[in-house]
């Protein structure tokens, strides 16, 4: 089953596999948003385990 990419929570490390996954998907570029600062302390990377910084999305 294909994943549709609406918005990702993501670590740096992971920001540009987000972009790219949310440009395939959308044929456009995401807008790119820093999480608020009390987010961050809750919302983990949907790629991995680290603490989320950014949201990729539309």
């Amino acid at each position: 089953m294909e994943r549709i990419v609406d918005k990702m929570k993501c670590c740096l490390e992971h920001i540009e596999l987000a972009m790219e996954m949310y440009i395939d998907e959308h044929e456009e570029a995401p807008i790119l948003e820093m999480l608020p600062e009390e987010e961050k302390l809750s919302t983990t990377c949907e790629f991995c385990k680290e603490a989320a910084i950014y949201m990729v999305g539309n």
